[in-house]
Formats: C-alpha cells, structure tokens, sequence
C-alpha cells in the first residue's frame, strides 16, 4: 500500500474519478478526507471506505468559498493531525461552445472552480506542509489542455490555468518539502461516459468503439485505473518529482 497512514484530501469527490479517487486512496492505505459540494454522496464514499476498514470522514466543501476550503483542511488536522496530500479534482463544466459565442459568466464560473478553486486548495494547506516539512499537491488537469477540441475551449482554458499553477507553486515551493505536479486525463471510462454515450442513443456504443479503437491502449481507460497514476505522485515514490505534467490517457496523446 503506497499510501499508508498518509493524510489525503480529495476535492470534487462526485460520480467518476473523484470518487474513484478516494475509494482507492483508501485501499492504498490512505486517510482520506472526502470532499465535494453534496453531503449525500460525500458520507456514502466514506461510510463505504470506513464499512471496508479504512479511514475517512466526509466534509462538505465548495472551493469557490476560501472559508470552505480552510473548514476542510482544519476538519483533516483536527482528525488526524497531519495533512500529506492534496488532490484537486473539484469540476464544473461550462457548456459546450466555441469561445467566439462563450459565456462569459460560466468561463468565469469555470475558472474560479478549477484554477483559483486549485489556489484556495494549495492556501489552505502549505503552512501545514511547511511546518511537516513535506506534502504533495497533485491537480486533475485534462488532455484538452494539450489537444484542443471545438467546443472545449472555457474548459481548458480553466484546466490550463491549473497547469500553470502547478508549475508555479513547484518553483516557488522549492526547498520547503512541499511537491506540486498535475495528472492530465484523457477519455475515462466510468460513470459521467457512460451517461455520455447513453444520452446519444443508438449510435452511442458505435461511437465508444470508435474511440477506443483510435487510443493505442485499445481501450477507454478506466477512472480508477487512471486514478492509480495520481496515488504515485502523492506517494514517496515519486520522491523526486515535482512541477511535471503526466499524461494518463492510454496514448491518446503522446508527447514530443
């Protein structure tokens, strides 16, 4: 278990990688504190983390709200006395447009969420950290980032943003134990795709074996597998990494 009596927080813990997230954290060993804006799902995460044998507590948080964010890293301090790591995964999505025709209220929406929602995260847990002398910060950024897509332009813009801060804090963190990185997610296989094909009726399940076809995995890879790449950069094992972008997507992207 790569994570053993690790403190973990995890933001945006809803249906797919968020939650996948936490539930395998905790088979990694890990306390988990989870998080998102719903009650009802965040104390069934961790009713079921804690029915397995594992650890976690369920703490309500918007990281739009600065208060929010310092209650749910207080709430992991006053239940376990450290703070080891931090995940980010908070989502909102904007609809999908091209930015000439954008909304400008749900760019600001996104961007608050995902890119300065990351910011409140890391403030809320760098004294912590620092006073540990160690803690790991991993963002959940997305393969748009790299490839653009029509339509997908508010999104990435916000996750491209939460790369830069990553790469930001890394440098600016030097020095103090405190490690920053960012997993970019490609096409995920769980519950938000699922729903995704379904809405597209008939030629859903022609167009999920279109997709799969085209990643050099041969396959749409799974959230909780993905999921995996993120407890590396959390643990020690990745002892020595900081500031880098790792692409989880089977190869939908390979870089230069």
């Amino acid at each position: 278990m790569i994570l053993k009596d690790k403190v973990v927080i995890v933001t945006g813990a809803g249906p797919g990688m968020g939650q996948a997230l936490c539930r395998g954290a905790a088979a990694e060993g890990a306390k988990v504190d989870v998080s998102a804006r719903s009650v009802d799902a965040i104390e069934a995460i961790a009713d079921d983390i804690r029915a397995k044998g594992g650890e976690a507590i369920a703490v309500r948080c918007d990281v739009s709200n600065t208060e929010d964010c310092n209650a749910m890293a207080k709430a992991a301090l006053d239940t376990w006395g450290r703070i080891d790591g931090v995940v980010h995964s908070a989502y909102y999505h904007p609809d999908w447009a091209n930015l000439e025709a954008h909304s400008i209220e749900q760019l600001t929406q996104v961007l608050d969420v995902v890119a300065v929602g990351g910011l409140r995260m890391a403030q809320a847990v760098i004294p912590t950290m620092k006073a540990q002398g160690s803690g790991s910060i991993v963002n959940i950024s997305t393969l748009a980032t790299r490839k653009p897509m029509p339509g997908e332009g508010g999104y990435a813009m916000a996750k491209s943003a939460l790369n830069q801060l990553s790469r930001q804090l890394a440098v600016e963190l030097g020095g103090t134990g405190i490690r920053v990185n960012t997993a970019l997610m490609g096409w995920m296989d769980g519950v938000p795709l699922q729903q995704f094909f379904a809405s597209m009726g008939e030629g859903g399940d022609a167009f999920r074996q279109q997709r799969a076809s085209e990643i050099p995995v041969g396959h749409i890879p799974v959230d909780a597998d993905c999921a995996k790449a993120v407890y590396f950069l959390l643990s020690d094992y990745a002892s020595e990494i900081t500031g880098a972008m790792l692409d989880v997507n089977g190869g939908d992207w390979v870089a230069a």
